[in-house]
């Protein structure tokens, strides 16, 4: 298999690297947690230019048209920058359910939205009780006439602070924890009713609680077929690991080259400590690391486009678990052979370290996905 960028993607990729290289320096990334959205309104909107918000949509929606591997690259450049825009939970996310349930009428309206700039998503799933069991809804939508009336509560909503539509899941049939029964629907996030609490997760990044308190919905409001909405679940948390294994390799390069530098100019006892020849086998195998993380990385890439839902699912989950325990290590290593300086908040590494940390427990931690593969086996 050819894994070269296409001339499209290295320019892409080229286009995406200068705008961060000027616009996203770690001094610039710490001013942006300090303003009150937690990231840049103007970048976002350099994105939609560049065509990086439509990157996979349609071209007859006003997208790009890439695909898996389009966003693989984005997401890495993006992980070598911490990048803080609500890229995973509009597009990734919000994007693929639109993608794989939304009518004619709802991509119609949405995806070109989101292609632009003017429109963000949050997918709005996950709750409390439910740690991260897909089918545990307790969320209900009790069927009112035409339409539908929501009560529940979500949490963790990937910037569900600031979205202003969100994708929803929902019981309209069923017990909590059934496969079966469980709907999605397009809620506009300022409705009556919807109730949203924002916060800074521990690496910076924004995330919400949502209260859903007899919020009514039309009938439109529904993507795809009603009682059958977990395997579109599935698909979208599919599409989050993969992303943000591609995240996690883009921000293990950025420790390993960092590490790699601090090695060749710290001194002790008048010579770097990278003379040290444990220190260099140590940074060798933080090496070797990112490299068994991006081939595990590219598995849930390519991955996406299968068809079997078993087979997509037992790839995701390992390379969920290949990334998660390769991020660890090299993050860890890098933290260390920086000694007391990568601890400190005023030096990038320890950023580095925590958004790999919070991307591990993200759609399932790594002892989560190995117990679903050693279930698989059994």
């Amino acid at each position: 298999m050819d894994f070269d960028p296409t001339e499209d993607q290295r320019l892409l990729g080229d286009s995406v690297a200068r705008l961060l290289a000027s616009e996203y320096s770690f001094e610039q990334r710490k001013s942006l947690l300090g303003t009150p959205t937690g990231w840049s309104e103007r970048l976002w909107s350099h994105y939609a230019e560049l065509g990086l918000l439509g990157l996979p949509i349609s071209e007859e929606h006003g997208g790009f048209g890439g695909g898996p591997v389009d966003v693989m690259l984005l997401m890495q450049a993006f992980g070598r920058h911490l990048v803080l825009e609500p890229y995973l939970a509009t597009v990734v996310l919000g994007g693929t359910a639109l993608r794989l349930a939304g009518n004619a009428a709802q991509q119609g309206e949405v995806l070109p939205a989101i292609a632009e700039g003017s429109l963000k998503l949050a997918f709005a799933h996950g709750e409390r009780q439910a740690r991260y069991d897909l089918s545990d809804v307790r969320t209900t939508a009790t069927r009112r006439g035409d339409g539908f009336v929501l009560e529940g509560a979500k949490s963790v909503v990937l910037h569900g602070d600031c979205a202003d539509r969100l994708v929803v899941s929902a019981r309209t049939a069923g017990r909590e924890d059934e496969p079966e029964g469980i709907s999605l629907f397009l809620v506009d996030a300022a409705a009556p009713g919807v109730a949203r609490r924002g916060y800074a997760l521990r690496d910076g990044t924004r995330a919400a609680e949502i209260s859903l308190s007899g919020v009514a919905l039309p009938r439109e409001a529904l993507l795809g077929p009603p009682d059958a909405g977990l395997p579109i679940v599935e698909r979208v948390v599919e599409a989050g690991i993969a992303a943000t294994a591609a995240e996690v390799i883009g921000a293990m390069e950025a420790m390993q080259a960092m590490t790699l530098d601090y090695l060749k100019t710290r001194q002790q006892f008048g010579r770097p400590i990278g003379d040290n020849q444990a220190l260099q086998h140590r940074a060798a195998e933080m090496l070797v690391a990112l490299e068994q993380g991006r081939s595990m990385a590219m598995l849930a890439t390519m991955s996406l486009e299968e068809e079997d839902a078993a087979e997509r699912a037992r790839a995701v989950s390992m390379a969920k678990v290949g990334v998660g325990q390769a991020g660890r290590f090299v993050s860890q290593n890098a933290v260390q052979l920086h000694g007391g300086i990568g601890m400190t908040e005023e030096y990038a590494v320890g950023h580095f370290f925590r958004r790999v940390m919070v991307i591990e427990h993200l759609f399932g931690d790594t002892a989560t996905h190995l117990d679903r593969l050693a279930d698989q086996v059994a």
